[in-house]
């Protein structure tokens, strides 16, 4: 026994382990060195570093502010634009107001005014000269047989004093008659002329 561990081959065989047993050791610990030398430089320079969710982007800050600004603006030009529709809204309803009461005052002044347009001045001109021919009572007569606007014309084209005798002798006639002779009277003052008022003449 003693021999074998004394020979030669084993002493070199005893050598060949120790140095494969170094060797892997040494080649071991620089393998983990490296590693942990790898590892220590990534957690270095990745320590500064912010999560994902905290990344800070100043481009992307200046777009969404500027989507707040257009925001904004989008809102408050909706506010005027209703608020303007309701303004019109109140104006075309007063608009509408004002329109029916200024049909109702024209029908109503239509209603008592007398208009004398100019293409019936000559046919006025003709009926008037017939009257003015007659004797009032007999012009009275003839006067309370025609429509209340149509005698109105007459009378207004007609000289003052003629009308005046032809109303005067139709107040003469009846009570009711002269209540016709009092409105003849009062909406020849709420007659419009002819635009041209012709001159009336007794004719000849």
């Amino acid at each position: 026994m003693i021999r074998w561990l004394q020979s030669s081959w084993f002493t070199a065989l005893i050598g060949c382990l120790i140095y494969l047993s170094i060797t892997l050791t040494l080649l071991t610990l620089a393998k983990f060195q490296g590693a942990r030398a790898a590892l220590e430089q990534t957690a270095d320079s990745a320590a500064p570093d912010e999560p994902s969710w905290k990344f800070h982007n100043p481009e992307f800050d200046q777009w969404l502010e500027e989507l707040r600004r257009q925001r904004d603006a989008l809102a408050l030009r909706e506010q005027q634009l209703q608020e303007l529709q309701t303004r019109l809204q109140s104006e075309r309803q007063e608009l509408n107001y004002a329109t029916q009461l200024v049909s109702q005052l024209q029908a109503e002044f239509d209603k008592n005014v007398v208009r004398i347009k100019d293409q019936e001045v000559d046919n006025l001109k003709r009926q008037t000269k017939v009257l003015s021919g007659m004797s009032p009572e007999g012009a009275a007569g003839l006067l309370n047989e025609m429509a209340e606007d149509e005698a109105v014309r007459i009378l207004v084209i007609m000289k003052p004093d003629d009308a005046g005798a032809i109303l005067e002798a139709l107040s003469k006639t009846g009570k009711p008659e002269a209540k016709r002779a009092a409105v003849l009277t009062e909406r020849m003052r709420r007659t419009l002329p002819p635009a041209s008022k012709p001159n009336a003449e007794t004719p000849q």
